[in-house]
């Protein structure tokens, strides 16, 4: 099979919690990804966020709106590390969110449903409880990308490269035009949704990145 162009949307893997028995909450109390609907299950109680990136802060300052309170468990103690300086002043600053630095979840606790988690201070070893009936995790993702051969430029993470980040890398072939937002280093392919860099792990996003590769595709199949 062959074609003039083609759209690469193989996602990313996102990191599990590495907790022994947590999948068995999978779906039912632990979480990779946070809604309406997710928000729903814990409306009554306080929501748990692990994950010190913009997604962890983006889904506790949801939850937070949605819940009694949330907490936000951080694996290291600088909340700036990874995430925005104005969303790390909006998480400080809201008077229903707990921050708890240098800490790790050691267990879940439950019978038929969530009820907590037990955190571990990675500094004395102490550990807590937290009551929660849903715990929201953000550790991570891992491109979809090692079968891509060397001439796709990918970021230090291994997500693709598009639009002027890929005119960036020194290795976009053509001089006698730019790359489209979502192409890639290699002319008439595009890349779109979680396995391009610098995005929001988002399904509208994805979507949009879809859309907008078709238009791309349009428009590069045209000059040909």
């Amino acid at each position: 099979m062959s074609g003039r162009t083609v759209l690469i949307a193989t996602g990313a893997s996102y990191q599990r919690l590495p907790v022994a028995g947590c999948e068995r909450w999978e779906g039912a109390g632990i979480y990779y990804s946070c809604t309406a609907v997710h928000a729903r299950s814990c409306k009554d109680g306080r929501a748990a966020v692990v994950g010190g990136g913009n997604s962890a802060g983006q889904a506790v300052m949801f939850l937070v709106e949605n819940t009694a309170g949330a907490s936000l468990l951080l694996r290291g103690g600088d909340l700036r590390k990874s995430m925005s300086d104005y969303l790390a002043k909006r998480i400080e600053r809201h008077p229903k969110i707990e921050i708890l630095r240098h800490v790790g979840v050691d267990a879940v606790e439950g019978n038929g449903t969530l009820t907590g988690v037990s955190v571990r201070d990675n500094r004395d070893g102490g550990t807590r409880v937290l009551e929660c009936p849903a715990l929201f995790v953000f550790i991570g993702a891992r491109p979809r990308t090692d079968w891509l051969p060397p001439s796709v430029a990918v970021d230090a993470k291994g997500f693709i490269l598009t639009g002027a980040s890929a005119a960036r890398s020194m290795s976009w072939p053509l001089a006698e035009r730019e790359p489209c937002v979502v192409e890639i280093t290699c002319p008439g392919i595009f890349a779109a949704g979680d396995v391009r860099s610098d995005t929001s792990k988002r399904v509208a996003f994805a979507v949009g990145d879809g859309a907008l590769a078709v238009t791309c595709a349009h428009h590069v199949l045209g000059e040909l």
